[in-house]
């Protein structure tokens, strides 16, 4: 095998296929975006050279620094809910369930497989006011908490709650299965030793599961952070950047502006700006987990 690999038509034909389709599908459209920073307009009204005037258009605008500031807040929220709910759920699953985990393990699993527009649908008739009360206002009706009442994705600050809300939910499964086999990896004696040792809950947590999970913590951590920093699907389908542009992304900021407003160039923009930001929060993570290592 060792000789094999040292072949180097071997290794060309191994991996010339997988590269020429990362190649195509990943490359050429990230050139192709980025040489689209370099112009305004569209397909079908032409483009026109504009050097880098759609950077400068985009420090100064606020739009982007509003959009910036949610798919950020948003990220931010969201990442903590979906793996702290995670880790929460794949500590049930191990300590308190045990062998009877495996239905539990389906039932939370179940929302990450379903659409999203169904997942929103959902919402949306949870928190509804009008023409009737969905099934939050109508909670707070009867047990006479009238003034808790109100347009819950009306609002920008209770609609942006709303909405990491619903991926939380749809999302925490997912994120339990993966810190689950985290867990279940850690040798059994260890948790003897430490247990006889005098360690209970929390510094059992501490001291000894948490330097087991790390890695996969923090691999689950980058999955969520980049994964939200793109969110795009959760906001059209619930609230489509609404009230006004109180909860629109990068994302839909991204696309109205390419597609809706025919400027490829400045959509293109904002879209570097977006892969910029994820890139740089992968490093700084990856950094901060070497560091970590490396103590």
């Amino acid at each position: 095998m060792a000789a094999f690999l040292r072949d180097r038509r071997a290794v060309v034909l191994l991996l010339g296929p997988a590269l020429l389709v990362y190649t195509a599908v990943l490359l050429i459209p990230i050139i192709w975006s980025l040489g689209y920073t370099l112009f305004e307009g569209s397909i079908l009204g032409g483009f026109r050279y504009v050097g880098l005037q759609n950077f400068e258009t985009l420090a100064g605008d606020r739009r982007f620094w509003d959009a910036l500031r949610f798919s950020v807040g948003y990220a931010v929220a969201s990442t903590i809910g979906q793996v702290g709910a995670g880790l929460l759920l794949a500590l049930a699953y191990v300590f308190w369930l045990g062998r009877s985990s495996t239905l539990v393990r389906t039932v939370v699993f179940a929302p990450i497989v379903l659409p999203t527009v169904a997942v929103a649908t959902l919402f949306a008739k949870l928190f509804a006011i009008a023409p009737q009360y969905g099934l939050v206002n109508a909670g707070l009706d009867a047990v006479g908490l009238d003034g808790l009442i109100q347009p819950w994705l009306g609002q920008a600050s209770t609609a942006f709650w709303v909405i990491v809300l619903m991926d939380v939910w749809r999302a925490m499964g997912f994120y339990a299965v993966i810190l689950f086999a985290g867990l279940v990896e850690i040798p059994a004696d260890v948790l003897d030793a430490a247990r006889i040792d005098g360690a209970r809950r929390f510094t059992l947590f501490r001291r000894v599961l948490l330097p087991f999970l790390r890695p996969v913590l923090f691999t689950a951590l980058i999955f969520a952070l980049v994964g939200t920093l793109k969110v795009f699907d959760s906001v059209v389908a619930l609230t489509r950047g609404g009230p006004g542009s109180a909860t629109t992304p990068l994302t839909l900021y991204m696309y109205d502006t390419a597609f809706n407003f025919l400027d490829y160039g400045y959509g293109s923009t904002i879209a570097m700006a977006l892969a910029v930001l994820c890139l740089v929060v992968t490093l700084a993570l990856f950094r901060f987990a070497r560091a970590d290592v490396d103590r």
